[in-house]
């Protein structure tokens, strides 16, 4: 009897125990490392240029009276920017003017001429020769005065060139000249960067073949990193170098020929990934917990670049190893 009371004691204080503890805990996640291949990126510098660099040339020769634009306006097609005033071309006008009316002065005496003669050879005094005669210099002076016409259309449409319009929509990169300069016919009021900005790479020609048109790039801005896209590569390789035109939504272009830190994707490369929770940082170390078949060992590791929620691992795992997971 005693050995029954006190088996059932025993079990009492067994069960007590067991609703005193609760549910067991359930067991931690795990995650077998596995390599995983990423893009291998290079970190290069790019500049902030223009598509197209156009010149406003002054297609007249004199003094420029009136600069209307300067460095960073935003101009369109046929903007007028500058203004070249030549003084020759108002008294070349003058001069024509007075030859004109010196003409046509000389038009009208040989027309009332022909008219006095034509009578003369109604009545049977001129010859038709004198009156031939006639008839010519009176075409002469009209072809004078449509050739004189002709020249001063020329010398007013010079005058009107005076006006030195933007080639294209863009923005003002330079003003290589100020208001009172003697311009010579050709030479450069002004620099204007138009088609878009993009940034332009120069990356050594042994990634050469691993650079894809359409793949896209991080690119670090003011405002954070941004997604970029290769749209251009130009053949020609130059001082050992590729140049590529990287197109970027939101750009800065406040400052061309500013450089932009690119990561561009050269090639694939395996890493160790895991989730980042797992990492535990104590004592400024970095530690993963790792399942052996012996029970959870602690390894110190050394941590890379983050992706997202996950970390590269450079050293302390290997293929194959179990990592606990939270």
């Amino acid at each position: 009897m005693r050995l029954a009371l006190a088996a059932l004691s025993a079990a009492s204080l067994v069960l007590a125990g067991l609703v005193l503890a609760g549910p067991t805990p359930t067991r931690a996640g795990s995650l077998k490392i596995e390599p995983v291949t990423v893009p291998e990126w290079k970190a290069v510098y790019g500049r902030v240029e223009a598509r197209d660099t156009i010149p406003a040339r002054a297609r007249v020769g004199g003094t420029l009276t009136e600069l209307l634009v300067s460095e960073g306006d935003a101009v369109k097609a046929g903007q007028r920017i500058a203004i070249v005033h030549d003084d020759k071309i108002a008294f070349q006008v003058s001069a024509l003017d007075s030859q004109l009316k010196a003409i046509v002065a000389q038009l009208q005496n040989a027309e009332t001429e022909l008219a006095r003669t034509q009578s003369l050879v109604d009545r049977g005094v001129a010859t038709a020769q004198r009156l031939d005669q006639l008839r010519t210099q009176a075409d002469v002076f009209r072809n004078q005065i449509a050739s004189t016409e002709a020249q001063r259309l020329v010398i007013v449409q010079q005058g009107t060139e005076g006006n030195v319009l933007a080639p294209a929509d863009g923005k003002i990169l330079t003003v290589p000249v100020t208001r009172g300069a003697v311009l010579l016919p050709g030479e450069t009021v002004a620099t204007i960067g138009a088609g878009g900005f993009f940034l332009r790479l120069a990356i050594p020609e042994r990634h050469a073949p691993l650079l894809k048109e359409g793949a896209g790039l991080t690119v670090e801005t003011d405002t954070g990193p941004a997604t970029g896209r290769l749209v251009k590569l130009y053949p020609q390789i130059g001082n050992g170098r590729i140049v590529a035109d990287v197109e970027v939504q939101g750009l800065p272009t406040l400052f061309v020929d500013a450089r932009v830190l690119v990561r561009v994707p050269i090639g694939m490369r395996k890493v160790t990934m895991i989730p980042a929770a797992a990492i535990v940082h104590r004592s400024g170390l970095d530690f993963v917990t790792v399942r052996l078949p012996s029970g959870p060992v602690e390894r110190t590791v050394v941590i890379g670049e983050r992706d997202g929620d996950k970390v590269e691992i450079l050293t302390g795992l290997a293929a194959g190893d179990e990592v606990v997971t939270p």
